[in-house]
């Protein structure tokens, strides 16, 4: 195995490109550190959906009043995120992406000691507040860390941190929740988000610049075509998935059959598929996005209607949901990518945006899916609805990518 670089002012030195070593071995230590604090921060996110019915015990709510927990989280996402990213334009990164992981230590400490049932309130919103500015952040320093064919797999392995929460860190979670209380997850979380601090501390270099467009370059970023399209294409890429997950286990409880340990199984094939997926887009990162892209979504659209068909039948319907899972992933990363490119100089505001862009379509395509289910059509429909949609969405794809060659902006090139 060859030596490590020193991470020292690696940022200021001409073969800065030697911190992204082979995406195969995971190797990277910046990146690493980023992956870690995305795997505290998915954590923190989701890890809620197992623990509704302890919290609303705990703190004497019903349910439905818990489950704003989760809603309040991705409108802290949409909020939030923009106005720190826009507070922090002209800091340098690294200690950017260290306050921000400070403030989510400082709302899980909140979670893990709040009274009643508004204080955690509160609580989750403070600690979303630095989630969409961090991925957004952190997928920016991801590609600008590594050589331009490795810019996309930089900031997959970034996004695998929050696959893995979904795939370890919330079953886990959940687990701890229910042996020792609701309280002690979220003092785990903490602890994952001290681990990351001291990680980013000892291995992202110094040196990180911010962005040159500075406050006004952020803002006037947003009035390009090809940035608003791309963050569009975030947007209803998210729709179309949160449309099929949202309720994927009524279906595969009302249609598949099968329930308890079984749609536990399905769920952690679905993460599987989730981590697959965030591979596949690294590997696919230094193409030509816009083709892939629109590729990808095609395969989407047709995994979708598959699914539709087969999901009466476990096997099949499991194969299926791998597939769809991995799929709808990979694009996450490309988009990621799309954006930071499109923003030129200035794409702190416009990548923190694309993770709101995400969330405001988590909250659009969950709505979608009850749209479908309150018209009385059968559960089957729910993913001819994700696949309708991402099908639009590989129309604007084309679309975003012609609004690029008419303003000479490359499809890829490097932050």
């Amino acid at each position: 195995m060859p030596p490590l670089p020193s991470l020292g002012n690696a940022v200021d030195q001409p073969n800065l490109s030697l911190l992204f070593l082979p995406y195969e071995a995971f190797m990277s230590l910046p990146i690493i550190a980023l992956a870690i604090a995305a795997f505290g921060i998915g954590t923190t996110e989701f890890v809620i959906l197992g623990l509704l019915s302890s919290v609303a015990a705990d703190l004497n709510v019903t349910i439905p009043a818990a489950g704003h927990l989760v809603s309040s989280y991705a409108l802290g996402v949409v909020v939030g995120g923009p106005i720190l990213a826009v507070v922090t334009a002209r800091w340098p990164r690294r200690p950017t992406l260290i306050v921000l992981i400070g403030i989510f230590l400082l709302g899980n400490v909140l979670c893990a000691l709040a009274p009643n049932y508004w204080s955690l309130m509160v609580a989750r919103v403070v600690t979303a507040f630095s989630h969409g500015a961090f991925f957004g952040i952190a997928a920016v320093t991801a590609a600008s860390l590594a050589v331009p064919e490795k810019r996309g797999q930089a900031i997959s392995l970034v996004f695998a941190g929050l696959t893995l929460a979904n795939v370890m860190g919330v079953p886990s979670g959940a687990a701890i929740g229910q042996a020792f209380g609701w309280r002690a997850t979220f003092a785990c979380v903490v602890v994952i988000g001290v681990i990351a601090v001291l990680a980013l501390l000892r291995w992202l270099p110094t040196g990180l610049k911010p962005s040159v467009g500075g406050i006004v370059g952020e803002f006037r970023v947003l009035r390009q075509a090809p940035v608003l399209l791309a963050l569009g294409l975030s947007a209803l890429a998210s729709v179309s998935m949160f449309t099929v997950v949202t309720f994927i286990e009524p279906m595969l409880r009302d249609v598949t059959g099968i329930g308890g340990l079984w749609i536990s199984l399905v769920m952690g094939v679905y993460g599987l598929g989730l981590t697959a997926g965030s591979i596949l887009g690294g590997r696919l990162g230094h193409r030509a996005l816009i083709p892939v892209l629109a590729w990808l979504m095609v395969g989407i659209a047709l995994s979708l209607l598959v699914l539709a068909v087969v999901i009466g039948w476990l096997p099949l319907a499991v194969l299926a949901i791998f597939v769809w899972a991995a799929l709808s992933f990979s694009i996450v990363p490309l988009l990621q990518l799309l954006v930071v490119d499109q923003a030129g100089d200035a794409p702190n505001l416009a990548s923190t945006l694309n993770q709101s862009a995400f969330n405001l379509g988590n909250a659009v395509g969950a709505a979608l899916g009850g749209v479908v289910i309150s018209l009385g059509l059968s559960m089957n429909w729910i993913p001819v609805a994700g696949a309708l949609v991402i099908a639009v969405n590989a129309l604007l794809v084309l679309m975003t990518g012609r609004a690029m060659r008419r303003s000479s902006v490359p499809e890829s090139a490097p932050a």
